[in-house]
């Protein structure tokens, strides 16, 4: 039920245009994915995030749990039904609620306990939960539960992080029972380049259908980033989508491409929505700001999403100045619909020979100049 072609690679870089099969449709790589934490991109209506162009979304199995429950989603015939979604779901293990959660929780071998930071109560997570919760859930993608340590953090205790993350994904590989989803591995190794190639070379072993970076954009400078993904890819599969997890700049997004990275999720563009702020060229504009409010061109010129093919600044100033759900929602469409025709872009520049010319990572004002 799963495939991964590769269609077209750079010659100068290891970004490469790919095609993921999944149950529930294809997924074409590289790709942004929007965030639904729990079973909704926030503001958005399902008929709403297909028009963005999204392809496939991303569940938190933590924060199901917590609500409505499994099992809740599991009677209602799946995420897809839950949540009026026709297309690939990939739902995250809560490993990361292991770091955002940090006061909440206590770690050793066997899991995780928690407690609820909805009504207070105890909750334990291992590997093996996580992945019956996962297969309750349906979705198309299964995440591997692992401990993601925060940065800064001792080599020592990253090194206990990576060997408890690789015991944990042995045992969700032991767990994992439903042939119609794959489960991918996640790399650790925080910004140590040893911890790194250990930890990609032992999930690249395990022969799984997808590999993730893990344990980014937890603190680190974005150089790090750069550092760790340019290190870990030479060490995966050629032939399995690579998913850098938590990234939703352009800079960040172009870089990783260039170095053989294929999918990419971050609540950025959503967030910046419902704080008022639109991505516009590679640019963030607070769209409270008074030189909107005459402004009546669209948000947009080269963008035709919903918001940019209905709505004028000055609309959208307006619903921004008065508090209106509305003005929310058009802007995270708009936010949304930005990566994804960025990563469409380059997927074509890719296809067509010019990525390093179009979309040169290295040169920091190259996305700026570049129409897409």
């Amino acid at each position: 039920m799963f495939d991964f072609q590769i269609k077209s690679q750079c010659l100068r870089t290891r970004a490469r245009v790919g095609c993921f099969k999944t149950p529930h449709g294809y997924v074409h790589t590289p790709r942004f994915m929007p965030v639904g934490t729990l079973g909704t991109v926030k503001g958005l209506t399902a008929q709403q995030l297909k028009g963005t162009g999204a392809e496939m979304v991303l569940a938190n199995t933590f924060h199901l749990h917590l609500q409505p429950g499994e099992e809740v989603i599991k009677d209602a015939g799946g995420i897809h039904k839950f949540m009026g979604w026709n297309s690939p779901v990939l739902t995250d293990s809560g490993g990361f609620q292991v770091f955002s959660l940090a006061q909440l929780n206590k770690i050793d071998d066997h899991g995780v306990c928690f407690r609820s930071p909805r009504d207070g109560r105890e909750i334990e997570l291992t590997p093996e939960k996580a992945v019956q919760i996962q297969m309750a859930l349906g979705s198309d993608v299964v995440m591997a539960f692992d401990q993601c340590p925060p940065f800064p953090c001792s080599e020592n205790d990253v090194e206990v992080a990576c060997h408890r993350t690789h015991s944990w994904l042995e045992r969700c590989v032991s767990a994992h029972e439903r042939s119609d989803q794959a489960l991918f591995g996640i790399v650790q190794g925080g910004c140590f380049p040893s911890l790194r190639e250990s930890s990609a070379k032992f999930v690249s072993s395990l022969g799984l259908p997808g590999i993730a970076i893990g344990g980014v954009s937890v603190g680190e400078p974005v150089e790090e980033i750069h550092k760790i993904v340019r290190h870990v890819t030479p060490f995966l599969p050629e032939k399995c989508p690579r998913y850098l997890m938590g990234i939703g700049s352009l800079r960040e997004i172009s870089i990783a491409i260039a170095n053989g990275v294929d999918l990419f999720d971050c609540v950025l563009p959503t967030r910046l929505g419902r704080h008022g702020t639109a991505l516009v060229g590679g640019e963030r504009w607070n769209m409270r700001n008074a030189r909107f409010r005459n402004d009546h061109a669209p948000l947009d010129r080269s963008c035709d999403c919903l918001t940019c093919c209905s709505h004028s600044r000055a609309y959208l100033h307006h619903l921004i100045r008065s508090d209106e759900i509305l003005g929310l929602t058009l802007l995270s469409i708009h936010n949304i619909s930005h990566l994804l025709r960025f990563t469409t872009a380059i997927s074509k520049a890719i296809a067509d020979g010019c990525f390093s010319e179009d979309f040169a990572p290295w040169e920091k004002d190259s996305l700026a100049r570049h129409t897409w």
